[in-house]
């Protein structure tokens, strides 16, 4: 009993190390991050930086405004979301409630497959189909907010698949029940019954898709078309926060090195916003789940 009680004790510190260690980890990267960043609004009003549009670090007189990088972040994750939404809620309902197995194995196989492909791959597919396809149709160059929204939208699609599948197979079997009980097709218990059950769960989803999709840098980066410039059109060439930070990260100095650092910092707090939605939509989605269980 003794020596089990101390294995125990040791597996419970273990684990409360590694628990630990990670809570360090964001603790130093958020120090490290507003230590390095911050300096910069000593020079450069928050109001500049923030709203204007004008990114010219290495010049004479040099001015720090991230408002074009912002716009194109919030734009190019906007238009993705408008593509990967519907069709991801799409494919979660079918998963969930109308495949069959050997089907919603094959599908979600090839979402999973979705989920693993490195994003330079991605980028190369951009670069070789979405491209071509964005610049006959768009016309232009083919590098520009199109591409970045379409690559971006399939990379989100897993995501989205996943916790919307989640969600309704989570919503109590007896919502159904009843639902088909009362003479509703199973068409109309889906649309009626079981996705506004499952509601905050696809809103946590969209909102993880969204974090992914802002987040994202290489793909990006390589249909995106690189230009800090603020969006113009679907064939118009975009620069997002991400893409500003990998592309002068390699020459910048002095004042031009802590704005990078800064922009990490607008781009940290919007994912923690993110974040913290989720979390909100994710207990939202627990208490409805519970109280209807419980009616």
């Amino acid at each position: 009993m003794k020596r089990r009680k101390f294995w125990e004790k040791g597996a419970e510190g273990v684990l409360l190390a590694c628990a630990l260690l990670s809570v360090l980890a964001v603790i130093l990267i958020t120090v490290f991050l507003f230590a390095r960043g911050l300096p910069l609004f000593a020079k450069v009003p928050l109001t500049e930086f923030l709203f204007s549009s004008r990114w010219e670090p290495t010049a004479e007189e040099p001015h720090f405004g991230i408002l074009a990088f912002i716009s194109g972040s919030v734009v190019v994750t906007g238009l993705a979301l408008l593509i990967a939404l519907p069709t991801g809620l799409a494919v979660g309902i079918y998963l969930a409630e109308l495949s069959g197995k050997r089907t919603s194995r094959a599908i979600r196989s090839a979402v999973e497959l979705l989920a693993g492909i490195p994003s330079v791959i991605y980028g190369l597919f951009g670069i070789a189909l979405v491209s071509t396809a964005s610049r006959a149709i768009f016309g232009g160059s083919g590098y520009g907010l199109g591409s970045a929204a379409i690559v971006l939208a399939i990379m989100t699609l897993p995501t989205i698949v996943n916790v919307t599948e989640v969600s309704l197979r989570a919503v109590p079997r007896e919502l159904k029940e009843g639902s088909l009980a009362l003479g509703a097709t199973q068409w109309q218990t889906i649309v009626r019954v079981q996705v506004p059950a499952a509601r905050s769960g696809i809103i946590a989803g969209a909102v993880l898709g969204m974090g992914r999709a802002i987040g994202e840098t290489m793909a990006v980066l390589m249909v995106g078309g690189n230009a800090p410039i603020m969006p113009k059109g679907l064939d118009g060439m975009i620069r997002t926060l991400t893409m500003n930070i990998i592309t002068d990260m390699s020459y910048a100095r002095d004042d031009h090195l802590t704005s990078l650092f800064t922009t990490g910092i607008a781009l940290f707090v919007f994912i923690l916003a993110l974040n913290i939605t989720v979390q909100a939509a994710l207990k939202r989605s627990l208490a409805g789940t519970e109280g209807a269980a419980l009616g």
